[in-house]
């Protein structure tokens, strides 16, 4: 393989991992909390376009190679949430405030340290709460359309043994094929509505949905994404420009908000594949693959409407089976994180219970309380720990 090539090859390879492998999280997430089919079409398209320009700019100011993805873990904490008080333009007036939260992280450094001070077990506990509940989706999938739900788990399961990078892509490659057969022989799928189009929804604010939703989806963002961004790049030599990255990120978010999308971040999992030796035996021209996958999220942005048009065709229960699986990598790493640490185990399993009981008081989803009872169980158990040590 040429010099040339190889990298480009690579981002290719980045873009198509990254938005295969969670579209359907992120279109789930959205119509979750509120969004209609359309909207949620919107939301992927601005998701695709705001990330991949930015990782354009990032990669021609700093010749880095800086990948931006959606925040996987965010449109998850949607699904767990549901509609919020104020319904949809509320929801996206939750969006615009996550935005601006990241803005501020990159102006006001103390935010980025209060966040960094949530114990590293409660932010992974609440994550991995958040997560059960679409990771048992293929459990009841199976149950409820075993026929359509068992080629998508079969094909993950033998691609997670000899292709691993594959397996959520593949899935829903299957998953999407088996719907696409129903839903022609059903007439159920609106070919009209397959072409791409923004549609901006004017915000709303409502203190259910800042403190239930957009607080818990900053948390999540900055915890599961931008930090393990941060530390992914510097296993490989690079070092990122927080204050900038903070800054495009956050005026991405905001910049898409209204058009339906919920969060963009520095991509952590699948940043490996631009910044990692495979994309360049050099360091200084592994740049291009990143580059290349802002390029790639300008064009996958096009077949948005059309992937929205086929989820929305879909059984219930089948494309949320597929979502599942594409998250189960994500919900080991979070429970073996909440766990590892003998000393904060109680407060992380509160937390995880809180978290995955979905229960919602006062108009505040349960990522939130569970958030809450975990910091709440921290500190009295810490602090009686530091009175016996006294």
């Amino acid at each position: 393989m040429s010099d040339r090539l190889q990298p480009v090859l690579a981002g290719l390879v980045t873009a198509l991992v990254g938005f295969t492998s969670s579209f359907a999280v992120v279109l789930a997430g959205l119509v979750a909390v509120g969004a209609t089919p359309a909207q949620a079409a919107s939301g992927l398209l601005a998701l695709c376009v705001t990330q991949g320009v930015g990782m354009l700019w990032l990669t021609w100011r700093h010749r880095t190679p800086l990948t931006l993805a959606w925040s996987t873990p965010g449109a998850a904490l949607l699904v767990s949430t549901g509609a919020v008080a104020g319904g949809w333009p509320a929801a996206v007036g939750a969006f615009a405030v996550v935005g601006g939260l990241v803005l501020l992280t990159a102006l006001w450094p103390g935010l980025g340290r209060l966040v960094a001070a949530i114990p590293v077990p409660i932010a992974q506990a609440m994550l991995a709460g958040v997560l059960l509940t679409l990771c048992l989706a293929p459990l009841r999938g199976l149950a409820d359309v075993p026929l359509l739900v068992a080629p998508v788990v079969v094909t993950w399961l033998a691609l997670l043994r000899f292709a691993p990078r594959w397996a959520a892509p593949a899935a829903l490659a299957v998953t999407l094929a088996v719907v696409g057969v129903v839903a022609v022989r059903g007439g159920t799928l609106a070919w009209a509505d397959a072409a791409p189009a923004i549609t901006l929804t004017a915000p709303t604010l409502t203190w259910q949905a800042v403190v239930g939703l957009a607080v818990p989806l900053y948390v999540v963002t900055m915890a599961s994404q931008n930090v393990p961004g941060v530390a992914v790049m510097a296993s490989f030599g690079y070092r990122v420009p927080w204050r900038e990255t903070m800054t495009v990120t956050g005026l991405g978010t905001l910049a898409g908000a209204t058009a339906g999308g919920h969060a963009v971040n520095l991509a952590a999992i699948s940043a490996a594949l631009s910044a990692g030796p495979e994309a360049h035996p050099d360091a200084r021209r592994r740049w291009v693959a990143a580059r290349t996958a802002g390029w790639a999220y300008l064009l996958l942005a096009l077949a948005s409407a059309g992937l929205a048009a086929l989820v929305a065709a879909a059984p219930a229960g089948v494309v949320e089976s597929a979502a599942g699986l594409a998250l189960v990598g994500t919900f080991g790493a979070a429970l073996a994180a909440a766990v590892s640490e003998v000393q904060g185990r109680t407060a992380a399993v509160v937390t995880f219970l809180v978290a995955a009981g979905g229960v919602t008081l006062g108009g505040i989803g349960a990522a939130f309380w569970a958030l809450v009872a975990g910091l709440v169980v921290h500190t009295v158990l810490h602090r009686r720990a530091g009175q016996r040590t006294g």
